[in-house]
Formats: structure tokens, C-alpha cells, sequence
């Protein structure tokens, strides 16, 4: 079992997809630590109307999760100085990357997690948009 291992990301809606994600972190390592994107950060990335949940409750529902040891969050568009600062066993990013891709590859192993099929944070939005109340 790996010592520290490191993820990132928005985790603007939390799903199961999100919480497979992090059990499988902590399935291969002791420290599970998440790099949240800032409200900023977000805005940056996703556009004006996100985030949806501020980066306060963002990152107290990760802490929330049993497979989450610390939650840090970060300004920039990607956590490198997070990382360099960390200096974790291994990243774990979700299957739209490469290993190479990964930020902080130059750093650490690398390991991709395939996503949970029919579970994404667009897949949830597009099903309360079809919601008519």
C-alpha cells in the first residue's frame, strides 16, 4: 500500500462517481489528500455560473467522506504547487486523462481511475434540468 496519494478537482455536486474515486485512493493508499478547486478556480475552468456549492461547503462535504483525510484547497487552474508542496506517493486522476497529462507527472506515479459509467456531474445537471416541478 502506497503512503500518500493525491486528487483533485471541483467536486461542485458530489456523486457516486466522486465517491468511487476517492475509495479507490484510499484502497491503495494510508493518506488520502483532495486538492479542491477554489470558487475562483472554478469560475476559471467551468464559467461565471459555477460553482454551484462554495468552496466552504465543498469542502466540508469531502471531509465528510470517510475515504478523505485532509482537504486543501487551491487558487490556481491546477494544484502543481500543491503538489510540489504535498510531495505525495501517487496522483490519482479520473479516465479523461493520461498519465502524461496529469499535472504533476514530473513529480509522482500517476494511476487513472476509470470513470463510473452513467455518473458525472454533467449527467447529473442535464437530469434536474429534466426535472419539471
Amino acid at each position: 500500500m502506497t503512503n500518500t496519494v493525491f486528487t483533485n478537482g471541483c467536486f461542485d455536486i458530489i456523486h457516486r462517481g466522486h465517491v468511487e474515486l476517492l475509495r479507490y485512493c484510499k484502497d491503495i493508499g494510508y493518506k488520502v489528500i483532495v486538492g479542491l478547486n477554489s470558487d475562483e478556480s472554478v469560475k476559471k475552468l467551468k464559467g461565471e455560473s459555477r460553482p454551484y456549492n462554495s468552496q466552504k461547503d465543498r469542502k466540508l462535504v469531502l471531509e465528510s467522506i470517510k475515504f478523505v483525510d485532509e482537504v486543501h484547497i487551491f487558487d490556481e487552474e491546477t494544484p502543481y504547487e500543491l503538489i510540489k508542496q504535498i510531495l505525495p506517493d501517487v496522483i490519482v486522476k479520473g479516465g479523461d486523462y493520461t498519465p502524461e497529462q496529469v499535472v504533476g507527472s514530473d513529480i509522482c506515479e500517476v494511476k487513472i481511475f476509470n470513470f463510473v459509467d452513467g455518473y458525472s456531474t454533467t449527467s447529473t445537471l442535464e437530469k434536474l434540468n429534466d426535472i419539471r416541478v
